[in-house]
Order: structure tokens, then C-alpha cells, then sequence
């Protein structure tokens, strides 16, 4: 997601945010700073030296599972990786078939926020570059077009759209103000203020865990008009407006806004999925009980194990995995980072696994749709200029037509260049599932030559397109988690997983990981925060600890642990 109507800060003070630290994805609802944690000279702890090179399986092979994985390697343990496809999970970067390697698609994660700080972390530690995402609207976005109703405003700024656009922004603005005190939220996470944030959150969180999005709005005065609740549905946010959330809990926006994870997006050079595979082949300087130049790689000659078909416990209060290919081995600690909805459909699971408290919350985890449509051009033609206007021939264009989002990526003037053709959620997505790559072109062509009519975009193209829909992948049966009203409470049980002092021997050595367990779904920095979770909960599980001077999140739980709201 990524705004098209820029939150903006009320308070005459709070408008000098360079007097600020900068905002980080750490959020309202468990406050920890995770960079500082990743940063700090003492690592992220240790376990007796009695328990190097134990196994540990490491069920899914996204950015959760690797960075689990390459943090328990690091700290002496032997991590062994189940991946069910490849390396990379919704990290997926695809080429063109024959087509200059370059070019590349990203089918998921393909823009992130400064505010991910944990997941820049390693984003620097495996030395990829970033560089700024044409979102509607930003500045390294030469224009945007906004096509609402068959009628198209053609900007640079928000300032060249008509006054309605700005009256939507103002609307949106004092709607965070009045009903969830936005810039004093801003202001306590970018000071890191752990009470002034749960003081605020808390009560937010008991009065709106039943409220959606929409209805957040039709109760703001600011939003009476319903023209303006249409508009930002349809183009509120980048990928085609907030409409698709519109049914979701407000507190997952609230998330999003108050993190600034709708902002300043930048994309990574080469593609995403170089960073699981970088961390995968990684050989880390600083290595505990493993000799100089071992990698996650050269631990599993290379390859991961294939899919994971059952899990069970066994005496001893192991879990005992079986795979794909038949092998069947047993281990004291398990991360499992794949969708949970796996563990209900995909995998042959022991009711003993899990709290039945945590089962009910894993099958109520609310899944959003994606599908997105690529096809690589000969040139980035879009910046040739229109003889009569002077203006861009094509822009990064916002719709209520049939594409929704479509996003012009080039490296340079004289050089191939991809566009994102449609990049559409929910019942949007939907519509595509029966269609073929090329049949849902077709159609992205025909709306797009209906704001276009003078381009013909199709005479640029140089390869076949290509396409995803993440509810019609087996192993993921959706894109990301999207908590709907009422679900505050199974969030809660299945980020605080990782903590298992309380639960009894039997249940404990399994932990969940990955960004659908954590607070900031849909952003690759839950799925490290989650990851380090479990790194900590494994850590305890056999016995280590962490320095004094660099508490993990276990250590601080009790202090900053999230809002707990009555069952009863």
C-alpha cells in the first residue's frame, strides 16, 4: 500500500519532523525496537555449548524462515530448512522468457518503507541496493494519472488535482486526528515512548477491535460525504485505494498509518528475492561452534528439504516431521513459518501441536487476494511527450476500471522496461482467477487504451506476460493476513506464541513465525520480527540467554507485552 492522499501531521510542532527520529514498524502493539536489538555488539545470545549443533527444523524458506534459520546457525545450532516450492516465499522475482535477464517481475513484496527498519538490517548486511518506487505521486514518479468515472486528471503533484482530491486528503487527515490521535502516536513511536504508545493504544484497542475501516469513516464527521468515502476507496492508496480494506479491522489501518508504512517506498535493485537467497548463501563472519565459511547452504548441500506432510509429537516431547520425500526425523525445537493455514490443509497435523485456543485463531486468520500482470516493453515509452499537451504519453494510473493499479518500471532511457500492467486485491483479484496470462492482458490493454486512446502499448511489447494470483498458489492459498473486526484476540495468542513458560511441557518446542502471525501483515518486516521471536523462543527452549546489555523480546515481554482484552 502506498499513499495517494499524504497523511499529514496537524500540529504546528509536529510538522518539523526532521527534529524527529525517524518512525519504525516496531508499532503500537509490542513496542520493541528490533534494530536496536539486530545492531547491538553482543549478538543476539547464546545457548550452551552441550546443545551445538543440534538440529532445529525451519519449516518454510521465506524471508521468516531464512532469517530464523541463518540467526540460529549463527548462534551454534543446526537449522534444517523445509521448503515446499523455492527460497524466497512471497520474496518472488521472475524473468521474461527470452527476454534480457534484467528485466524482472516482482510477483510479491516489491516496495518497502523506510520505517522497516529490522528488515533493512539485512537488507544492508547482504549489500543490495534500494531505489525510490514509482508510487502515485512520488517524487521520482514522473506523473500520475487518476481515471475516476471516465474522467482523468493528469498530475505531478497533488497539488494538479482538482479540489475534491484535496478536500479527501483533509477529510483523512482529521479523521486519524479526532478519532486515533495520529500525531501523538507518530510522535511517541518515532521517540520510542513505550508508555505514552500503550497508554494510547490500549485504549484504542478496546474501543475499536469491532469496528471496520468503513464503518471508522461514516463515523468520522469528516467523511459524511459519501462522494468522498468513493473516491478514497477507489484512489486513496496506490494499488488502487483503501476500498479492498474496507471490510477489515480499522486497527490493521491504523497500523499501516501510524508506522508510516504507506510512505516514502523504495524498491529493491535486482529484485527481492535476492535477499532470502544472499542470506541463504551467506557465510557470516562471526560464526558460534561451525567452521569459517559455513552457510545455510552448504549445511543442506545446497538444497533445502522438500514440503513438510505431517507433523506430530513423539515421547520426549519431540516433534517428529515428514516430508515430501518420504524421510521422517524428529527434533527437540521447530520454527514454522509457512502460512498457517498449511497446518489445516497442506500438512497432517496433531491436535496436541498447539493450544486449541491457537487452532481456533489460526482458522479464523482472515487471507486478502492479490494478482498482479506483468509484461516487459522495449523502452520506458510512457516518458515520450504528447505533441499537443506536452504532457507524458502514459502514467503511473490509478483506476476504478478493470486494471486498478497499473505501475511503469524502467532502469533508464534507452534501456528495456517492464510495466505492471494490473495489480488488483480481493473480490478485484478474483475476477482474474479463471483467465491465462495472456487472456488477462487482453483486458488490461483494452481498459488501459480507454484512458489512453493515442498510445498503443501493445507494439512495445517484447515478451509474454506474466502472472500471479496468491489464492490460486497451493502453498499459500492467499496473499497476506488481514485481521476483520473481533480478531484483535487471535493475533494476540498467535503473536505471543514464541513465549511458552506458561504452556504445559507437551505443547511447548513449536513455534509460529512469519509475517501472518505478526502485527504488520503484508510487510516483509513482520516477517523478520516474527522470525527473531522465534530465534529468542529457541534460544530459552534450550537452555541460552541473551546478554544484559541486548534484552531480547522475550526478555522485556511483561513490559511491553501487547493489550489483552477480556474473553469473557
Amino acid at each position: 500500500m502506498t499513499s495517494m492522499v499524504p497523511t499529514a501531521v496537524h500540529d504546528e510542532q509536529d510538522d518539523r519532523q526532521s527534529d524527529l527520529p525517524p518512525l519504525t514498524m516496531f508499532g503500537p502493539d509490542f513496542p520493541y525496537a528490533y534494530d536496536d536489538y539486530l545492531a547491538h555488539p553482543a549478538g543476539l545470545g547464546q545457548i550452551p555449548a552441550t546443545e551445538h549443533g543440534t538440529e532445529v527444523a525451519v519449516i518454510g524458506g521465506g524471508l521468516s524462515g531464512i532469517v530464523a534459520a541463518y540467526e540460529l546457525m549463527k548462534m551454534g545450532l543446526k537449522p534444517v530448512v523445509y521448503e515446499a516450492d523455492q527460497i524466497g516465499g512471497r520474496l518472488r522475482t521472475v524473468g521474461f522468457e527470452g527476454c534480457d535477464p534484467s528485466l524482472t517481475a516482482e510477483m510479491g513484496a516489491m516496495r518497502f518503507p523506510p520505517s522497516s527498519t529490522a528488515l533493512q538490517h539485512y537488507i544492508d548486511l547482504v549489500d543490495l541496493k534500494t531505489r525510490p518506487f514509482p508510487n502515485p505521486l512520488a517524487p521520482d514518479t514522473p506523473s500520475t494519472v487518476v481515471d475516476l468515472k471516465g474522467e482523468s486528471h493528469y498530475a505531478r503533484t497533488l497539488e494538479d488535482l482538482p479540489e475534491v482530491y484535496h478536500q479527501v486528503m483533509d477529510a483523512w487527515n482529521a479523521c486519524l486526528e479526532e478519532g486515533a490521535d495520529f500525531s501523538a502516536m507518530q510522535r511517541a513511536i518515532r521517540e520510542r515512548d513505550v508508555p505514552r504508545i500503550r497508554e494510547i493504544w490500549s485504549r484504542l484497542v478496546e474501543k475499536l477491535d469491532n469496528q471496520t475501516f468503513y464503518g471508522y469513516l461514516c463515523d468520522s464527521p469528516a467523511f459524511r460525504s459519501f462522494r468522498h468515502r468513493e473516491i478514497f476507496g477507489q484512489v486513496g492508496f496506490g494499488t488502487g485505494g483503501w476500498d479492498t480494506d474496507f471490510p477489515n479491522s480499522i486497527l490493521e489501518i491504523l497500523r499501516v498509518v501510524y508506522t508510516g508504512a504507506d510512505d516514502d517506498h523504495r524498491g529493491i535493485v535486482g529484485g527481492s528475492q535476492q535477499l532470502p537467497l544472499r542470506l541463504w548463501e551467506r557465510e557470516p563472519r562471526k560464526l558460534v561452534h561451525w567452521a569459517p565459511g559455513t552457510s545455510l547452504s552448504s549445511l543442506h548441500d545446497g538444497r533445502p528439504r522438500p514440503a513438510v506432510t505431517r507433523l506430530h509429537r513423539a515421547a520426549g516431547d519431540r516433534i517428529v516431521v515428514t516430508d515430501g520425500a518420504g524421510d521422517i526425523r524428529s527434533y527437540r525445537a521447530v520454527v514454522f513459518t509457512a502460512q498457517s493455514w498449511m497446518l489445516l490443509s497442506k500438512i497432517e497435523c496433531d491436535d496436541s501441536l498447539f493450544p486449541i485456543d491457537h487452532w481456533t485463531a489460526m482458522e479464523r486468520t482472515h487471507y486478502m487476494e492479490s494478482s498482479k500482470l506483468f509484461v516487459p516493453v522495449d523502452r520506458p515509452f510512457w516518458l515520450d511527450k504528447d505533441e499537443t499537451t506536452g504532457r507524458d504519453v502514459m502514467s503511473m494510473t490509478l483506476t476504478d476500471r478493470m486494471t486498478r493499479g497499473t505501475y511503469l518500471l524502467d532502469d533508464g532511457p534507452d534501456r528495456p522496461a517492464v510495466i505492471c500492467l494490473s495489480y488488483t486485491w480481493c473480490d478485484d483479484s478474483l475476477k482474474w482467477l479463471p483467465l491465462s496470462a495472456n487472456e488477462r492482458m487482453e483486458v488490461m490493454l483494452k481498459s488501459l487504451s480507454e484512458i489512453y486512446p493515442k498510445v498503443d502499448i501493445r507494439k512495445h511489447i517484447i515478451g509474454s506476460p506474466v502472472t500471479v494470483s496468491w489464492e490460486n498458489e497451493p502453498y499459500f492459498m492467499g496473499a497476506f493476513k488481514a485481521n476483520l473486526p473481533g480478531h484483535y484476540r487471535y493475533q494476540r495468542r498467535l503473536f505471543t506464541h514464541f513465549m511458552q513458560d506458561r504452556l504445559p511441557a507437551g505443547q511447548r518446542g513449536i513455534f509460529l513465525a512469519g509475517d501472518d502471525i505478526s502485527w504488520t501483515a503484508g510487510w516483509a518486516e513482520g516477517a523478520v520480527q516474527t522470525a527473531l521471536n522465534a530465534v529468542w523462543g529457541v534460544m530459552t527452549h534450550f537452555g541460552g540467554r541473551t546478554d544484559p546489555k541486548n534484552p531480547g523480546p522475550g526478555d522485556v515481554f511483561e513490559e511491553i507485552a501487547p493489550v489483552e482484552l477480556p474473553e469473557d
